[in-house]
């Protein structure tokens, strides 16, 4: 019999376009059905993996490691790669994966010699049926042969994102329920994943989520764009088994230990300590850019800021130096700002800060999310569309100057004002449209204070070494009570900087030992 050697060139050319084209029919409305149908019936809490794996401490379950050439489309002309993760400490229930492609939806089995483990003992114990944590995306960032992690879905609704060049740090999430209550806070989870194969050549994928906890269900569309800025754009479809005291829609969570603005814990010689510095909200209808630096507190804070027409709202690294954390490993420097924009109109509500005191820098202990003033109860449903972009500061589009320090210290000393019970405030502004005052421009500041607090003085001057101007404030709190402080430059009648606000409560670090 004689062979024809195209035939068998053409047939892989065949499966290899058939994997690569049009999904099949399977989308968002069908995870909404089962979000739905979820939402109806009492919920189940996922099936935990076993006590050992539960049990790993970090170190060891960071030592399971899964092999690359092993990766999802590895084999196919997708710029996309998809690596699973592991089940064990922190993630401690599995997570159903499935592929969608051109044939349907296919569920994605366990295969435990997908991992290296750190031992045969380890290896032999792991159940053949365990099941995944999770999964993380790669992409040629860097360069057309290299592959680069992205995004990470794993862990309760968590997700986190880079764009090109940056470390992983602070982290998204699908939904957050009553964050910072005394009522204790609840995790929903994402219990199921279906990974849309992309078309060969595509810049973008899709990723659908079922997200299922004690008061919600959820269905959840990821569009997913990497490079230089990773964007997502969102949208879900959220059902209530319950009323929901506090709802976070849109959360992000951060960590901040120790930064410019706070005292420096014993025995740490780095300058700062954090993933993130500072929240951003934009508010469209005032056009006012409202920035709040975060604090690591002495006991637990939540603020509320109003606003009429959300633009934005993100939690940004603005410090960018490495000299700001002289850190060669953690590199903070390098870390990822992450921003919130709104699809349709998200009606009333205040982004809430929730700031939780932490000892440690493995701690995430800053979350930010949207509370719609319109209450949850059992029975209502909710549709929300936004974009998520993580990258550098310069995502959020601020156009004004912005506020890139913010230093406290005594009043009450030489250098300071000389004002018992005092605090000096010296904030940093600089780029947006300060880039175009003179230095001798006449620019004034505008300092206010909430409740009985007291400005003593405030000002505004060029700074040279900086080519940016500085605000300084000294202020005064009424006795046992929270200083609340907002400030602005403008300009010819016209503002040039977002707005700086500063929460110093009676029990921080800073207040206690000046006392």
């Amino acid at each position: 019999m004689v062979r024809n050697p195209n035939l068998k060139f053409a047939f892989t050319a065949f499966v290899l376009f058939a994997l690569s084209g049009p999904a099949g029919a399977f989308g968002f409305d069908d995870v909404t059905a089962k979000a739905k149908e979820l939402a109806g019936k009492e919920y189940q809490a996922p099936e935990p993996v076993p006590d050992f794996l539960q049990n790993l401490g970090y170190e060891q379950y960071q030592s399971i490691r899964f092999r690359p050439e092993a990766s999802l489309w590895r084999g196919g002309r997708s710029q996309f790669r998809v690596m699973m993760m592991p089940t064990g400490s922190f993630y401690r229930h599995p997570v159903a994966l499935n592929v969608i492609d051109r044939e349907g939806v296919h569920p994605l089995g366990f295969d435990k010699t997908l991992f290296d483990f750190p031992s045969t003992e380890l290896a032999k114990r792991v159940p053949a049926d365990l099941g995944y944590a999770g999964f993380k995306l790669t992409y040629p960032l860097t360069g057309a042969e290299v592959q680069n992690q992205f995004l990470v879905f794993g862990g309760a609704s968590y997700f986190r994102g880079v764009g090109a060049g940056q470390s992983f740090g602070l982290s998204a999430r699908g939904i957050a329920i009553d964050t910072g209550l005394a009522s204790g806070e609840e995790f929903p989870v994402f219990r199921e994943f279906w990974l849309k194969r992309p078309k060969a050549g595509s810049e973008s994928m899709v990723v659908y989520g079922l997200l299922d906890g004690p008061s919600l269900s959820g269905a959840y569309r990821f569009e997913i764009h990497p490079g230089e800025v990773l964007k997502l754009d969102v949208s879900s479809r959220l059902f209530f088994r319950a009323e929901v005291d506090q709802l976070g829609l849109a959360p992000l969570t951060s960590m901040f230990y120790y930064g410019e603005n706070t005292l420096r814990p014993r025995g740490q010689w780095r300058p700062q300590v954090h993933d993130s510095d500072g929240l951003l909200i934009h508010d469209q209808d005032s056009e006012e850019w409202l920035w709040r630096p975060v604090l690591n507190p002495a006991e637990l804070e939540l603020g509320f800021h109003q606003v009429r027409n959300l633009g934005g709202f993100g939690l940004i690294q603005r410090d960018r130096e490495f000299s700001r954390f002289e850190d060669s490993e953690a590199r903070y420097d390098l870390r990822p700002s992450a921003w919130i924009e709104p699809g349709e109109d998200w009606g009333n509500g205040e982004v809430v800060l929730v700031e939780i005191p932490t000892d440690s820098e493995v701690n995430d202990n800053i979350v930010a999310f949207w509370k719609p003033r319109q209450q949850v109860a059992a029975g209502d449903s909710r549709y929300l569309t936004y974009s998520l972009t993580f990258g550098p500061p310069d995502i959020t589009g601020n156009p004004l100057g912005q506020a890139v320090r913010t230093f406290v210290g005594d009043g009450g000393q030489p250098g300071g004002g000389e004002v018992e019970g005092a605090y000096r405030f010296i904030v940093d502004f600089q780029g947006g449209a300060m880039d175009q005052l003179d230095r001798d421009a006449a620019v004034v500041s505008e300092v206010s204070v909430s409740g009985k607090g007291e400005i003593i003085e405030h000002f505004a001057e060029y700074i040279e070494a900086r080519h940016g101007w500085r605000l300084s404030v000294l202020a005064r709190p009424e006795e046992g009570k929270r200083l609340a402080l907002r400030g602005s430059l403008s300009a010819d009648g016209k503002p040039v900087s977002e707005t700086w606000t500063y929460q110093l409560g009676p029990a921080t670090g800073l207040r206690k030992q000046l006392q």
